[in-house]
């Protein structure tokens, strides 16, 4: 039996991206460290919220890389000449990633009482009429068709 595909529906054209998209989603892990919220800060902005408790601006990267925000971070250890007699506190590296929709941008980020906020904004898509000339090439709005 063969898995039906975003491809195979004739009416969908163009959505086989969506399809890697969902696909990428599945696979970027539900780790639970470090915890985090999302929660919708304004009619189009959004923040994410991790508790990096103990991680410094210097230890932790966020990048956006193919519509996914990617938010790593790692510890220098400091341990040397230390004696613990109890360790509790994890010193240890993550990872996050979240797939961004398109239009979403980052605008900022800050970190204070050990949370980071990553802040996003849905930027509004420009309008773009194109005329179709038949048997032609689409002409944008604003080009000269013959």
């Amino acid at each position: 039996m063969t898995k039906p595909t975003l491809g195979s529906y004739p009416f969908l054209l163009g959505f086989e991206q969506l399809e890697r998209l969902v696909e990428r989603t599945a696979k970027s892990g539900n780790e639970g460290y470090p915890p985090y919220n999302i929660e919708q800060s304004g009619e189009r902005s959004y923040r994410i919220t991790l508790a990096v408790a103990g991680f410094s601006e210097e230890d932790i990267a966020i990048t956006v890389e193919d519509r996914q925000l990617l938010i790593h971070g790692r510890q220098t250890d400091d341990t040397e000449g230390r004696i613990f007699l109890h360790r509790g506190i994890a010193a240890r590296q993550f990872h996050r990633s979240f797939v961004l929709a398109d239009g979403m941008e980052v605008s900022g980020a800050t970190l204070e009482h050990g949370l980071l906020h990553v802040d996003l904004e849905r930027v509004p898509p420009e309008s773009v009429v194109k005329t179709i000339r038949i048997g032609g090439k689409a002409a944008s709005k604003g080009e000269k068709t013959r």
